[in-house]
């Protein structure tokens, strides 16, 4: 983050914004700026990724769903941005300890043992950390002390859109959110592919909500992906994981998506069109029935 921060005290926040007699490396100062910039860059990336998800790959049927709530996206968008703020003050908080330089980031792939190897293999033993510690987080979210407190109103949306990504308490959020931030305190890790790992968790918290379950065959016994976590939202009990199906099946939490045996959201909104028209054919033929009584009558 401190490239970024750097970059944005450059370019903008030490000419036009902060007085000369306040230097860069203030502490209080680079804590406003990173609140400042995480909830800017929050709202762009919210908006970008889910919108674009929304408009191009989420499937406008299933806001037919009986399920699917009344102004659903504006409560979905009303939450997010509600909660991109505070998620950003407490993010700040954390990120603030890593600009200053107690974090294991490096600037440079040769300052790594593995070389320019270092940057896709740190990436992906990022996403084994974390998501062995984002699916505690969210078991004990789910516990009864907490379920209501913090994390019932992301269950409210049982047939979520890609709006939904964000749609957090902040609170909740944010204790998901501290393996991310973890992970660079006790493992190295290259400070572009930090930032690479940030951009990629928020496209994949809005893909995990974009209602698409056509994945490759190969993949599904491993990657938890949309079909998975829509049982979640619907069921509760199954699939905490946020990339991978390990730590589900190791905790016993494991469920093979509905969607994947014909009776997903989808399959519900089939059997309701089934039924709406054999309801008017017998509401039809009744209608034609008595019709017919009343030609032979008269």
């Amino acid at each position: 983050m401190d490239v970024i921060l750097n970059l944005c005290d450059e370019r903008f926040f030490t000419p036009y914004v902060y007085p000369s007699t306040w230097p860069e490396d203030d502490f209080s100062r680079q804590l406003i700026s990173l609140f400042v910039i995480l909830t800017i860059a929050g709202y762009i990336l919210y908006f970008a990724t889910a919108s674009a998800s929304f408009f191009f790959v989420y499937d406008h049927d299933l806001m037919k769903h009986p399920k699917f709530l009344k102004n659903q996206i504006r409560r979905e968008i009303g939450h997010s941005c509600k909660s991109i703020p505070i998620m950003s003050a407490m993010s700040a908080l954390t990120f603030i300890f890593e600009v200053r330089g107690h974090a294991k980031l490096y600037d440079r792939p040769e300052e790594s043992m593995f070389g320019i190897w270092s940057i896709p293999l740190y990436f992906l033993t990022f996403l084994f950390f974390t998501d062995m510690n984002v699916y505690f987080a969210h078991r004990l979210l789910h516990h009864r002390l907490l379920y209501k407190r913090l994390h019932k109103s992301h269950h409210m949306l049982v047939v979520p859109t890609p709006f939904a990504s964000h749609a957090f308490n902040p609170i909740d959020a944010f204790f998901q959110g501290v393996p991310y931030h973890v992970y660079v305190f006790l493992f190295p890790l290259h400070k572009l592919t930090y930032l690479a790992c940030f951009m990629f968790i928020n496209m994949w918290s809005v893909s995990i909500h974009d209602g698409v379950f056509r994945v490759p065959n190969f993949m599904k016994p491993f990657v938890l992906g949309s079909a998975h976590h829509n049982d979640h939202h619907t069921f509760y009990y199954c699939n905490h994981g946020q990339f991978f199906t390990l730590w589900d099946r190791i905790g016993g939490t494991y469920k093979y998506p509905s969607a994947f045996e014909g009776k997903g959201v989808f399959d519900d909104l089939k059997k309701a069109k089934g039924k709406g028209a054999k309801a008017a054919a017998e509401k039809g033929a009744e209608a034609l029935g008595r019709v017919l009584r009343q030609r032979t009558v008269s």
